[in-house]
């Protein structure tokens, strides 16, 4: 186990925890010592307070035990892979995650984001992006300030409570319901799903989506993003492989369309 940084560095501004309370604690899960000891300098630089996990067990052990801001998670870990390690945290928190990988197919991209990691880079990656990225999804984090200013076209109850034929969503409690069983949805397919409805039979590009949802300096590619649709897709449509409630927009974006309008 290895403890490193404090954000005390000369020069450099404190990275801070969501809460504004000390530098953001970061759970790093990587078993190449190349990669850790360039990692822990380079985000202790950066005003981050870095703890090393060199397997996938003591990955979730030290994520009990420091309650980490963010995590970074390597792919391919020994005893426990990283795919397992964050389907571990998701069952416990939603804190965010981003995957580091040196694999790079689709695949890989599509089982990460579909267990819960909110993002992901592949080696070899500059330390700016890696940062970029970080800061992105810390803002979307819980309590986090929010980065997406939506102006939508529908206007909700003073309850906050917006129904349509089947789906009811409560924006102040942050519940879904669909035909009358709530579904759960993780941060990000809510906010989702919060942007589609309030711009209700407006075509939103893809671009207008992640800067909305993910931050306006996200340097990913797309395919987040049409994963995302695919797992909210699953939760409130009848037939998510024939979907009526977010239609694709082919080579533009995606649009809703509340059921039944």
């Amino acid at each position: 186990m290895t403890k490193a940084g404090s954000g005390k560095t000369a020069g450099k501004k404190s990275t801070r925890t969501v809460s504004g309370e000390g530098p953001v604690k970061v759970l790093l899960a990587e078993d190449e010592e190349s990669f850790i000891e360039a990692l822990v300098i380079g985000l202790t630089n950066e005003g981050f307070r870095v703890t090393v996990a060199r397997d996938g067990n003591e990955a979730v052990q030290l994520f009990e035990e420091t309650g980490p801001d963010i995590v970074l998670l390597d792919l391919m870990l020994p005893k426990m892979s990283g795919i397992d390690v964050c389907r571990t945290i998701r069952t416990r928190s939603q804190v965010p995650i981003i995957m580091v990988t040196a694999k790079g197919t689709e695949i890989d991209t599509v089982v990460a984001l579909e267990v819960g990691a909110d993002d992901y880079v592949t080696k070899p990656y500059r330390l700016r992006e890696l940062v970029a990225r970080m800061r992105a999804v810390l803002r979307r984090a819980p309590g986090g300030p929010e980065s997406t200013d939506v102006s939508g076209n529908i206007e909700f109850g003073s309850d906050g409570i917006w129904e349509s034929n089947g789906i009811k969503v409560d924006f102040d409690q942050r519940r879904v319901f669909v035909r009358g069983e709530e579904v759960h949805l993780r941060r990000k397919e809510f906010e989702l799903l919060r942007l589609l409805v309030e711009n209700s039979g407006r075509v939103l590009t893809r671009d207008v989506l992640i800067d909305r949802v993910w931050g306006t300096d996200y340097i990913g590619d797309t395919k987040t993003l049409d994963v995302h649709i695919k797992r909210l897709r699953s939760r409130i449509e009848a037939d998510p492989s024939t979907p009526v409630l977010i239609t694709t927009v082919r080579g533009v974006g995606y649009r809703f369309a509340a059921a039944g309008s």
